[in-house]
């Protein structure tokens, strides 16, 4: 008897079935689609018939997603930052109460790990927000963030006696946080003078503490 497949209309109703991919699967093939063309040439140079293609999906199914491939970049940023945040409390948790060096260290290390695993989009964005209103709204978003969320932290171990008074903390921490972002961008992108890769995250630490905290040390 042939053990050939027969065609799907002609399957018992307890045969294998095709399985249905969901519109959650095509966005995420979308977006991964356009991560690893970004590996390999800019933005301006993948189009929408490309992204569709990489997916498995026509392009009026593409459209159904993401009005734009600009669109698309902007949902890989914001999974970028999530994926950093979730990184970040995750080293967080099972080390338990962390003192201020280690603590500003892990912020660090979390935005400096995060946006060196994507590469390609880290600087698909700083590309594309020269030229995109919405792309640089949505970074300027995620920086606001960022600033809002250090100064607070700034203001925390001012409460408790561990760091010292002086500038405005909102102005301190906008200062560290564009310094991240140009030190960061500058490596990756290859630009120069750039800092030894392999020095970055000693360096920024300890600048941030030195901008935070007394000489003395850390409380």
């Amino acid at each position: 008897m042939s053990t050939a497949t027969p065609p799907a209309a002609a399957a018992p109703s307890h045969g294998r079935r095709t399985r249905r991919v969901s519109g959650e699967e095509r966005e995420q093939a979308i977006l991964a689609t356009l991560e690893t063309l970004l590996e390999e040439r800019a933005l301006g140079e993948i189009s929408v018939d490309d992204l569709a293609r990489g997916a498995g999906i026509s392009r009026p199914t593409f459209y159904f997603y993401f009005a734009s491939k600009e669109a698309v970049l902007l949902s890989l940023l914001d999974r970028v930052v999530r994926q950093g945040r979730q990184e970040r409390d995750r080293a967080r948790e099972p080390q338990g109460p962390l003192d201020a060096a280690a603590r500003w260290r892990l912020g660090v290390e979390s935005f400096l790990a995060t946006f060196t695993a994507h590469r390609a989009v880290t600087l698909a964005v700083a590309e594309a927000a020269a030229g995109s209103a919405e792309v640089r709204a949505l970074w300027t978003g995620v920086m606001g963030v960022w600033v809002e969320e250090t100064a607070a932290a700034i203001e925390s171990e001012r409460a408790r006696g561990a760091a010292r008074d002086g500038l405005a903390a909102r102005d301190l921490a906008t200062a560290l946080v564009s310094m991240n972002e140009q030190v960061v961008h500058r490596s990756l992108s290859g630009q120069q003078p750039a800092v030894d890769p392999a020095a970055v995250t000693d360096l920024l630490v300890t600048i941030w503490l030195r901008a935070i905290y007394s000489d003395e040390g850390t409380g």
